[in-house]
């Protein structure tokens, strides 16, 4: 009897055993199996059976996984300081290096894009590190894509989240940037004023001229009509003038050729023909007449 009953313990004990030996791979993720404390094979995900007491099984996930590096400072290369944060993700590529070639491998492969981060943002200026934000993204990349292989991960991207410098230098750009826009906005001013005065000024000229030609137009137009207008009036009143008139006309202007120093007789039309009978006349005809017969 009492031996029926510790063969029955003992077979109880070996189903234990065994079932405690059952053990799942969930899905994206591989299974190390320790064999007394050492490495003795790898396992995909599923049902496998270990060795209780004997052996033991890591898991590994395999799935991609994010990770946020918080805020630390960096030093530029015109010695200003800026604080910066990133993410990245990451997935295990090789689970025996992942677990078994460092202590941490997540944080190894942290320190070691701290440090490349700190490499490039060191060879930039303030201004330069604050633009680039980009470029230092690609460069990041591949300065920690093959050096993190020795890990058993992969970076499949990292991302700089923001780049603050510290507050003393964000008073002192505030304060210059105030100062650009209050410059900016005086140059704004003084050039809208000056381009103001500039057309003010055209505007009175073009209404200065415009006035004078229309003073001048109105000039020559009245002078003009004061000639035609006295013409006219001329006109009338010698139509309506008798013979008299222009007889004692002609005989003023005979009187005024008469007082004159030039030699000169002026007679009407009429008493041409007998310009042979002045005695004056003819003595004078008479010697040119002598000096051609000489």
């Amino acid at each position: 009897m009492m031996a029926r009953i510790i063969i029955g313990i003992i077979v109880v004990l070996v189903i234990v055993y065994v079932c405690c030996g059952f053990k799942i791979v969930p899905q994206n993720n591989e299974g190390l199996v320790e064999t007394l404390g050492k490495y003795s094979k790898t396992v995909k995900a599923g049902f496998i059976f270990v060795w209780p007491l004997f052996q033991r099984i890591r898991k590994v996930p395999l799935a991609l996984q994010p990770l946020e590096i918080s805020k630390y400072s960096i030093i530029t290369k015109d010695n200003a300081e800026i604080s910066t944060s990133l993410t990245l993700n990451y997935l295990v590529t090789d689970s025996y290096r992942y677990f078994y070639n460092n202590t941490d491998s997540v944080e190894s492969m942290v320190q070691l894009i701290r440090g490349h981060l700190r490499d490039i943002i060191g060879r930039m200026d303030l201004n330069a590190a604050l633009g680039s934000t980009k470029e230092i993204n690609d460069q990041l990349f591949t300065a920690t894509g093959d050096l993190t292989d020795i890990y058993g991960i992969k970076v499949v991207r990292v991302n700089v989240d923001e780049l603050l410098p510290s507050a003393e230098i964000q008073h002192a750009m505030d304060k210059q940037l105030t100062a650009d826009r209050e410059k900016t906005a005086a140059i704004a001013k003084a050039e809208g004023e000056a381009r103001t005065i500039g057309m003010t000024t055209k505007a009175k000229n073009d209404a200065l001229v415009a006035t004078a030609k229309a003073n001048a137009e109105a000039v020559k137009t009245q002078a003009d009509d004061a000639d035609a207008y006295r013409v006219q009036k001329m006109q009338e009143a010698l139509s309506k003038a008798g013979e008299g008139y222009f007889r004692n006309q002609s005989l003023d202007s005979f009187n005024q050729l008469a007082q004159g120093p030039n030699n000169l007789i002026v007679v009407g039309k009429d008493e041409m023909t007998d310009l042979g009978k002045v005695p004056a006349l003819r003595k004078v005809w008479d010697a040119s007449d002598d000096k051609k017969d000489k």
